[in-house]
């Protein structure tokens, strides 16, 4: 049974997969992400070096119940991805484009990927650590965090990392199907100065246009490989 499989396994007995997340994730040009308008790619346009500085820390325990700081990863380049344990949607993201993502990059000791629930209240350190090994998501390279808090996770996501706002669904169907919650499935990426560079919607493009989807995976890497490279 390969990674993918066990982590769906575990949370995702009743996936069907048939409900997308239409979330889109692009940014415009003073680095505020444009909410509730369709996806759309830049299609040649100059890019900031810099997006935003990341203004805020945040205080979490990790899955292997550490207490951590996000700026304990300044001097790293790292990915940052909302999720929570029984997030469908999370658990293929999280087992194809972050394993995959390790995969390329964990010869690095400088790359590091961060999975910050958004509901802590439930994803305990525990429940976390479970989630983790079914990943053989090591906390010296992949953090699975929790901040006890539902509404200090939603607010840094949103606030400081500019994440698409959470929302809670109502529907018990939409709820069996895909979770508590709606929410950015996007990977951001953070470099050495605390500052994120990028933001790309790799699980949506996924499913609604694979060449898209080559397309934005070859840009993220190619951005991680020169954050690396400095």
């Amino acid at each position: 049974m390969n990674q993918k499989s066990k982590i769906v396994g575990i949370y995702a007995a009743t996936i069907a997969a048939s409900a997308a997340i239409l979330y889109a994730a692009f940014w415009v040009r003073d680095g505020i992400i444009e909410r509730e308008k369709p996806f759309v790619v830049n299609t040649g346009a100059d890019q900031q070096e810099t997006l935003f500085p990341i203004a805020n820390d945040l205080e979490a325990t990790n899955q292997a119940g550490d207490a951590v700081k996000l700026s304990d990863l300044k001097g790293k380049v790292w990915v940052v991805a909302e999720f929570f344990a029984i997030c469908p949607h999370c658990a293929l993201r999280n087992g194809q484009e972050l394993r995959e993502l390790l995969n390329e990059f964990s010869s690095d000791p400088n790359f590091h990927l961060v999975c910050v629930s958004i509901d802590p209240e439930t994803d305990n350190v525990e429940r976390l650590k479970e989630y983790a090994a079914a990943l053989n998501a090591d906390p010296k390279q992949w953090w699975f965090l929790t901040t006890g808090d539902n509404a200090k996770a939603h607010a840094y996501m949103e606030g400081t990392l500019k994440f698409f706002k959470v929302k809670e669904r109502t529907d018990p169907a939409d709820i069996e199907s895909n979770g508590k919650y709606a929410h950015d499935l996007g990977l951001a990426l953070v470099n050495e100065k605390f500052e994120v560079v990028g933001k790309w919607p790799l699980a949506d493009a996924r499913k609604t246009d694979p060449a898209l989807h080559e397309t934005l995976k070859q840009d993220m890497y190619q951005k991680i490989r020169k954050e690396l490279a400095k």
